[in-house]
């Protein structure tokens, strides 16, 4: 059941700053959710055009944007930085709620991939090294192996971090905020820019 204080709030579509009202959003989200409400689908493209999801978790939010992390040679870090665009969708079950998010993508600085790889667990960051991220492994085994050997080579102190080990930063150009409601009659409000610094143009869609 939704908490009464997140039902009873003002009606979202009434809001003109959509990185404000994604930020209590992701608030009530923590407040509500059971498991990972910064978990959110990632859509890429590949090569030929074909599309490709799957579920990562939000590591950062600011006024920027939305920042995730991972193996710049893996298939969803390979397909960022050839198209250097991509798609997130948030659904939190518990809330009822659903925002969509588009816009161009860049890498973080070596600074803050830095800072956040820092925080990682140790487990998370042997296996930054270890994992071939995306790519055929012949068993199980090969994997263990190559956990097994960087433990070996980092086995106390600071684990630097792997040079194709790093974040993305999606910049919004478009957010929209999706409401549930009885017989499907939802509530839309898509909120679109060109690029980061324009003023936000806000439209309320039928459901």
């Amino acid at each position: 059941m939704v908490d009464d204080k997140i039902a009873s709030k003002d009606d979202f579509t009434l809001s003109d700053e959509p990185l404000a009202l994604f930020s209590q959003w992701l608030e009530d989200a923590v407040a509500q959710e059971l498991n990972d409400p910064n978990a959110l689908s990632l859509a890429t493209v590949d090569e030929d055009g074909l599309p490709n999801v799957r579920m990562v978790l939000l590591k950062g939010f600011d006024q920027q944007g939305f920042t995730i992390y991972t193996n710049f040679e893996s298939q969803k870090g390979t397909e960022l930085l050839s198209a250097k665009k991509a798609a997130m969708c948030f659904h939190w079950k518990s809330l009822r709620r659903q925002v969509r998010i588009r816009g161009d993508v860049s890498v973080v600085s070596d600074e803050e991939a830095d800072a956040y790889y820092a925080t990682r667990p140790r487990g998370s960051r042997i296996g930054a090294w270890a994992s071939r991220q995306s790519r055929a492994m012949e068993g199980r085994f090969a994997l263990e192996k190559a956990v097994a050997e960087y433990t070996a080579k980092y086995p106390i102190g600071a684990i630097p971090r792997p040079p194709h080990w790093s974040g993305f930063r999606l910049a919004p150009t478009s957010i929209e905020f999706w409401h549930d409601r009885k017989f499907r009659l939802h509530d839309r409000v898509v909120f679109k820019r060109n690029s980061v610094g324009d003023e936000w143009q806000k439209t309320r869609l039928y459901p």
